[in-house]
């Protein structure tokens, strides 16, 4: 067999895995999340246990640590946000009849102005709304107790994937090196150069990318709560932690952290309002022009709509594990559009120029030659 169709029976047998990989994921999907959300987790978290390694650690002594350290902090995140939430939550119902005046007072002949748009919402008519659905809220809790009695199957399958999420990320962590080598083991021996460059392309590309972004997060989490503290804003820590967290998302988080904050000042009467639009517009600044350009660097090529797109686009095809593998995805796309568009600016046919034309060049030019000796 000719090595030239041998080639293409190769790559045409591992374009066949990749296709039945896919779809196995896409078939798969309903059941995945738990194991992409402990191998999310696990990369974030293979540096660390690597250092801790390096300073002669036991790798599963250095894993355990990462997984309870990690569990620690997002137990506290759940312990802090929700009881601040809840009590947000309530304080708007108890002022919505009031923000409902102040939107006809202040809004509304704005926009019949402005726009020539009548919008008048009736603060009476809800008022009496929720006297009535008072009781039927009050025996709301009791209502969910007894559904959740009812659908205790459901329960019980979401207690074993939170359970299933950290025993799935230290068995990864723990076998990391070993499913490396494994994966290096069962490469063609042809590919492997370049296969390990076009990986380890990828991971500079989307370990910079996540951990520099992950930094983002934190730091805009801290800035955001101190700012909206001194802005005299009520929930400054739920409303600022949120805000760095929806950072992730571009765009959408910045919008949707202010809405947050927006909503908790006008439940306060309005008055930390400018103070919020100052730290916002601030913080802003410092995320497009501080942070991300030395924490997660612009020569990544992630663009933000390209994110955006990406989640989006992976979470319809795939639900909620599509959005976690959205950023990994991109990544090994981004290298490999990189590795195409070099090929094709030093191929033939961008350069104009092939085999048989420089032979005719070079004819020519021997022609040209042989006419000027004559």
């Amino acid at each position: 067999m000719p090595l030239h169709r041998a080639t293409r029976l190769q790559t045409a047998a591992w374009l066949g895995v990749a296709l039945a990989l896919v779809v196995l994921i896409w078939l798969l999907s309903p059941i995945l999340a738990p194991f992409a959300i402990a191998a999310v987790f696990a990369y974030l978290c293979d540096p660390a246990v690597n250092w801790l390694v390096g300073r002669r650690w036991p790798r599963p002594l250095a894993v355990m640590l990462a997984v309870v350290i990690l569990c620690l902090v997002l137990i506290a995140l759940v312990l802090v946000l929700l009881p601040l939430l809840w009590r947000e939550a309530v304080t708007l119902v108890q002022r919505l009849p009031g923000l409902i005046e102040l939107f006809n007072q202040r809004v509304s002949p704005l926009l019949a102005t402005q726009l020539d748009i009548e919008i008048r919402l009736d603060a009476a008519q809800f008022q009496s709304w929720l006297a009535q659905n008072k009781d039927s809220a009050q025996e709301l809790l009791p209502i969910l107790l007894g559904r959740l009695g009812q659908g205790g199957m459901a329960l019980v399958g979401l207690a074993a994937n939170l359970f299933l999420v950290p025993v799935v990320m230290f068995y990864l962590l723990l076998e990391w090196p070993r499913l490396i080598a494994g994966l290096t083991r069962a490469m063609p021996r042809p590919w492997l150069p370049g296969t390990t460059c076009f990986f380890n392309e990828i991971d500079g590309v989307l370990a910079q990318f996540c951990r520099g972004q992950l930094s983002v997060m934190l730091l805009l989490a801290v800035y955001y709560t101190i700012g909206l503290w001194l802005a005299g804003l009520n929930f400054a820590l739920p409303v600022g932690v949120l805000t760095g967290l929806l950072v992730f998302i571009p765009y959408a988080g910045f919008a949707g952290g202010l809405l947050l904050a927006t909503l908790t000042a006008l439940l306060q009467g309005g008055d930390p309002l400018i103070g919020v639009a100052v730290v916002f517009g601030i913080g802003q600044l410092l995320e497009s022009f501080v942070f991300t350009p030395y924490l997660v660097g612009e020569r990544i090529g992630l663009h933000p709509l390209a994110v955006i797109f990406a989640l989006m686009a992976f979470g319809q095809l795939f639900g909620f594990v599509g959005i976690l593998v959205a950023l990994p995805v991109s990544a090994a796309l981004l290298v490999g559009l990189r590795e195409l568009k070099a090929a094709w600016l030093a191929s033939p046919i961008y350069l104009g120029s092939d085999d048989d034309g420089n032979n005719g060049n070079n004819g020519g030019n021997n022609g040209d030659a042989t006419e000027n000796t004559a």
